[in-house]
């Protein structure tokens, strides 16, 4: 300090209030750059290569994406993946619905908010476990339930038909408790003057939800939105402990088929698996920009 110039003291006075956030942010954004920019860019790069991931790398251009796209298998998986992304938004209004219900101030809330809390805290490996049990044909209570109403047992998670829609609602048991959290706290910081001058001005029921409430919780809708939508195109974990992509491959998705080719037992093709990383990190870019340009271009209007 003491040998510090005065040129450079007096820079530093100026700039301090301009310069002081830069040190801040500038851990994160490294970590950010290292562990999430860096590694998008390599995996392109990987793409374009034939690589076990041991051996010498092969340049081999487009040829993994020539492929990728002949294969009957993506197609399955990127179909399952719309699926998913359709049905698992439906969490975030299910959230929404959840978050109003319990933010009331009635004898016994608490116990309601831990028992809708508590899919929230325990793992996604958990959760597939608790419901594969849950439609196991022999003691599960939904095949029971099932043989109960139709007289006939309905293995869900061995049926090709309903294996996918088995797993995501499962999937959607924590996400609903996500975003109920989010919008919990979007409720908490609502403006009770809004909400005052709204009822002054005739605004009940409904009217002052849509026109009052709501516009109020767009940060944490938008939150709610980016969230389950990564969570859609990347559910791996539940694909994985329930059904390992069967039966027959009809469950995978594309981040369970990118686990197959680049990091099984079925091939180690690191290659083609960081194509189907490049292609649903694409997929991911496309939703989350088009959500985060209407939002932008609603509160510019509002």
């Amino acid at each position: 300090m003491a040998n510090r110039s005065p040129a450079s003291s007096t820079f530093w006075k100026r700039n301090q209030r301009r310069l002081s956030p830069l040190f801040f942010l500038a851990p994160g954004a490294l970590m950010f750059l290292v562990y999430v920019i860096l590694p998008v860019f390599q995996s392109i790069w990987i793409s374009f290569y034939d690589w076990d991931g041991l051996g010498p790398k092969t340049f081999i251009g487009l040829s993994n994406y020539t492929e990728l796209f002949g294969d009957e298998a993506f197609y399955t998986s990127l179909t399952n993946n719309i699926l998913w992304l359709v049905l698992y938004l439906l969490a975030v209004p299910a959230g929404l619905a959840v978050a109003l219900f319990l933010n009331q101030t009635v004898a016994g809330i608490r116990i309601y908010k831990s028992l809708f809390f508590f899919p929230f805290v325990i793992s996604q490996v958990v959760v597939g476990l608790i419901f594969t049990w849950f439609y196991a044909p022999d003691f599960g209570l939904f095949s029971a339930l099932i043989k109960s109403l139709t007289g006939t047992e309905i293995a869900i998670l061995a049926d090709e038909r309903f294996v996918t829609y088995g797993i995501i609602v499962a999937g959607l048991w924590p996400q609903i408790a996500y975003c109920m959290i989010l919008y919990l706290t979007g409720l908490n910081n609502i403006n009770p003057e809004q909400v005052e001058a709204g009822r002054m001005d005739g605004a009940r029921g409904f009217r002052l939800f849509w026109n009052i409430i709501l516009p109020q919780l767009r940060p944490a809708t938008f939150i709610a939105v980016v969230v389950t939508v990564i969570g859609a195109l990347r559910s791996f974990d539940l694909v994985s402990v329930m059904t390992a992509g069967g039966p027959y491959g009809s469950s995978r998705v594309l981040s369970f088929y990118m686990y197959e080719q680049a990091l099984s037992e079925y091939g180690y093709r690191m290659g083609y698996g960081a194509a189907i990383a490049v292609i649903l990190f694409l997929i991911m870019m496309v939703f989350i920009t088009l959500f985060l340009v209407r939002m932008l271009a609603q509160e510019r209007n509002a």
